[in-house]
């Protein structure tokens, strides 16, 4: 029915703007200052009661602020990279589209960091718990493989090597928080070159 339609786009906007004005909260004032009832304020809502409608409690809210950051992040990266047809260039490209795709969304990381820092879900799993999750190399260990049998990169375990590049990046919203003036140009360019030494045949 059309009316149903309309009523699943008209909720699905309603958390979309939720999830927001969540994410500029968390960004701007921290994840602990990130209340209900700042978040209404910023959404323009009427009542913390609309969240309540939309979202069953605060962990889901959280979790859906940073499944939709991670979700943007990973959509940003896999049109570069995938458009890459050498190991080098792919690996080359992951660095700089991270480093590019940080600086441009600070509020973005800084809520993913205050979250990642913080959260702890009734029940569930902490979101630090994803810098101990191996799953998450698994993109980057492929890529380094793809560069050893293509013979592009040297022989080196593929494990250590994707922790190594990924944790360089995983760094970078700390830096910024340290220092919002750092060249971020330069940053990617010697990442880029350093990880090209390294893995280089």
């Amino acid at each position: 029915m059309p009316v149903k339609r309309d009523e699943s786009v008209t909720s699905s906007a309603r958390r979309a703007q939720i999830v927001a004005a969540t994410i500029e909260t968390i960004a701007e004032l921290g994840y602990h200052q990130a209340s209900f009832a700042r978040i209404a304020e910023r959404a323009g809502l009427s009542s913390t009661r609309l969240i309540s409608y939309h979202f069953d409690g605060k962990d889901e809210l959280i979790g859906q602020a940073i499944a939709t950051i991670y979700g943007d992040l990973s959509r940003f990266m896999h049109e570069r990279v995938s458009a890459q047809r050498t190991a080098s260039g792919a690996l080359e490209t992951y660095i700089r589209s991270l480093v590019e795709y940080l600086g441009d969304r600070r509020a973005e990381m800084r809520a993913a960091t205050e979250i990642f820092l913080n959260f702890r879900p009734e029940g569930g799993t902490a979101a630090q718990d994803a810098a101990t999750d191996l799953s998450q190399l698994a993109h980057l260990e492929r890529l380094l493989a793809w560069g050893q049998e293509s013979g592009e990169f040297g022989p080196f375990s593929t494990r250590v090597m994707a922790m190594t590049v990924q944790r360089s990046l995983d760094g970078l919203p700390f830096l910024l928080e340290a220092d919002p003036g750092a060249d971020l140009a330069e940053y990617a360019d010697e990442l880029a070159a350093l990880f090209a030494r390294a893995t280089r045949a």
